[in-house]
Parts: C-alpha cells; structure tokens; sequence
C-alpha cells in the first residue's frame, strides 16, 4: 500500500454496514462517524462523531458499544471511519474531534446523540473580527 500523502490521516473507509465492524482491525485510533442511510436517496446523514485515541479497544471497541446501546443502536445504520498515523497523539485526536463535532453543534440531526455539542478548547481561540487576523 502506498504512502498516505496526508499528515494525520493514514486511511479511511467510508458507508460501511454495522454488519462490517468485526472486520476493523482492532486497536485502530482516529475519528468515526455513525451515520443514518436513506438506500432510496442515497444519502446519508450524520447521527454521531466519535474518536478512539487510546490503547484500549479502538474504533472497532466504540462501534460495538454504541452498536449494542438502547439510545444509539436505532438510530444508524452504517459507520464511516478515519485512521490516524501512529505518531498523532490522544490530543490531536480529540482535536480532530472537537471540529467535527463544533461543526455539527446546531445540526438537528447530527447532535441527537453527541451530548457534549462543542469543543471547549476552541472558544480559547475564538476570533469574531477578522481585523485581529494577521
């Protein structure tokens, strides 16, 4: 396989069946969304975005919770999924999240099930005048 041309991402497989989470590699790190098909739009919408960053049991661990809980389980039905290199950190991770999940913080439908809407960190960097931008 060739060398991802990317800094924090190594792969990615997107619109996967909840039937296909025993086949993620165990221990993968980075950044997951489920998501809520409609097979006669062809389209797909965001329910959740969710990360896995430690050494623990990875994004395959996260699906199969969610897959298994009375709130969530109803509520998707396919899963799409970024692995990160082995040198990004726990932080970053939780960075990358944090802007999927500040993105989608008025969206009536993704935020169904991320409790936390925003991610804190970023109100630290917050300008609302692009005068202060250099």
């Amino acid at each position: 396989m060739p060398a991802s041309e990317l800094r924090l991402i190594k792969r990615f497989s997107e619109f996967r069946s909840r039937d296909e989470i025993e086949n993620v590699p165990p221990n993968t790190r980075g950044i997951y969304a489920l998501l809520k098909n409609y097979p006669r739009l062809n389209l797909y919408d965001v329910v959740y975005v969710g990360m896995a960053g430690g050494s623990k049991a990875g994004i395959k661990g996260r699906l199969k919770r969610h897959s298994r809980s009375k709130s969530k389980s109803e509520l998707w039905t396919h899963f799409t999924l970024f692995e990160v290199w082995p040198n990004i950190t726990e932080n970053e991770i939780k960075e990358l999240e944090g802007l999927f999940r500040q993105i989608y913080r008025k969206d009536k439908r993704a935020n169904k099930l991320n409790k936390q809407k925003q991610f804190g960190l970023l109100k630290k960097v917050r300008e609302k005048n692009f005068s202060t931008w250099s």
